[in-house]
């Protein structure tokens, strides 16, 4: 199948994209990277009068540390961040995702700004904005806000994005001295979608887990953090006791929907497992 016919456009400023939603409205789509959007183009699932592509509009790409945190631009493609030295020092659980996102291909295509923007509940960047309290820089003609990852995901495929607002940046907290990372997720083949993932983020103090972010991938409508399991560990070490009691409170703290391959159970019990490595690499 082929998409529907539309016009396209390339701004080539923030101040021309914003006239073009103005004018367009909900007819719009934004093209960034196209990884998800030039799909649903070609199933019908989009069909926009008019595409507007923003990969010409300047200041919203490259990667730069900005005192306490790691300033990411919209335009970053998934590839750029897998490469990236100053992301492998201070932003680590990038780096541990960002080779899960599909193949190759893909990564060189699409960008973080477009992932964030689609919020697919199956992706990886939610989850780990999430994990690491990222925020969420959106512009717009009224000026610019910050959204904290954590209020951002409202549901599926659905943002606090207001209407007219361009993703621009993600600015990340630099990882600390203790800081300790781990992405893990499970897929049929390598580059599918994935069944279950986890993203786990914690500051590790004497040995005892603190400040510990456990948010998961492909098991609800959003990024889901698994509140219950982060209050058994929370100042604990990661003893096979208090690993047990985690995965326990998992049962209150999920509710998977099966798919066509998978049931609700074996998603949970998966959901059990990535815990359990998490953990382990988290104090390792």
């Amino acid at each position: 199948m082929k998409a529907a016919p539309f016009a396209y456009a390339k701004p080539g400023s923030l101040r021309e994209a914003f006239a073009l939603l103005e004018r367009h409205g909900d007819r719009a789509k934004l093209l960034a990277g196209g990884q998800s959007l030039i799909a649903a183009l070609n199933m019908r699932l989009a069909t926009p009068s008019i595409l507007v592509d923003l990969t010409a509009i300047p200041g919203i790409d490259g990667i730069q540390l900005r005192g306490d945190h790691l300033a990411i631009g919209a335009l970053v493609r998934h590839r750029e961040i897998e490469r990236s030295e100053l992301v492998a020092k201070h932003a680590p659980l990038l780096s541990q995702a960002a080779p899960h996102i599909a193949h190759v291909a893909i990564r060189n295509a699409g960008t973080i700004g477009g992932s964030l923007a689609m919020a697919d509940p199956a992706a990886e960047w939610p989850a780990c904005c999430v994990a690491l309290e990222a925020h969420i820089v959106a512009a717009s003609p009224k000026g610019e806000r910050r959204i904290p990852a954590t209020k951002f995901f409202k549901s599926l495929f659905t943002t606090a994005l207001a209407p007219r607002e361009i993703i621009t940046a993600v600015e990340v907290p630099v990882a600390g001295a203790n800081t300790r990372s781990a992405f893990l997720e499970l897929v049929r083949r390598r580059g599918d979608y994935a069944i279950v993932g986890l993203a786990a983020h914690t500051q590790l103090e004497r040995g005892a887990l603190t400040r510990l972010r456990l948010v998961y991938l492909g098991v609800g409508d959003a990024p889901v953090s698994a509140a219950g399991a982060m209050e058994k560990l929370e100042g604990k070490r990661a003893t096979p006791e208090a690993i047990a009691a985690a995965q326990a409170a998992l049962e209150q703290d999920l509710s998977p929907a099966a798919d066509l391959t998978h049931s609700a159970a074996t998603k949970l019990h998966l959901a059990r497992v990535l815990l359990g490595r998490a953990l382990a690499a988290l104090v390792t």
